[in-house]
């Protein structure tokens, strides 16, 4: 069974094996990425005992504007309804904003309309990153 939780700590060696999971090159960082835990504003959790099955995480102004920062969930625990579960947290913490905004790989999209997030026709999301892929 998935338990959920609001947390801002996680180790290293969690966090390394949940984004190496999906092949996401962040995870060659894990020091970095347990430091960025500890720095965002919301961060949820989703564990089966002590493995780490996935989290998002976000930063926020305080009222206006949330964005979402990371959402993932381990391959092994895709399409049991982890991820739906940490966005629908997500949503309920930021009901009164004004925005949530983020950026979805092009497959993933089908996955965030049906959750209510709908893809701008006149905006294209822009980066500067030194992570390789």
């Amino acid at each position: 069974m998935i338990e959920y939780r609001s947390t801002h700590t996680i180790s290293p060696s969690q966090l390394e094996r949940l984004f190496l999971s999906v092949d996401w090159a962040s995870g060659r960082y894990p020091d970095k990425l347990a430091a960025a835990m500890e720095n965002f504003e919301t961060v949820y959790t989703a564990w089966d005992g002590d493995t780490l099955a996935g989290l998002i995480c976000a930063l926020d102004d305080g009222v206006m504007t949330a964005y979402v920062h990371f959402l993932l969930v381990r391959p092994d625990y895709q399409g049991q309804g982890v991820g739906g579960r940490l966005l629908e947290l997500l949503k309920e913490k930021y009901q009164g904003f004004l925005r949530i905004v983020l950026v979805g790989v092009n497959e993933q999209i089908p996955f965030y309309v049906r959750r209510g997030f709908i893809v701008s026709e006149n905006s294209v999301p822009l980066f500067i990153t030194s992570l390789c892929n």
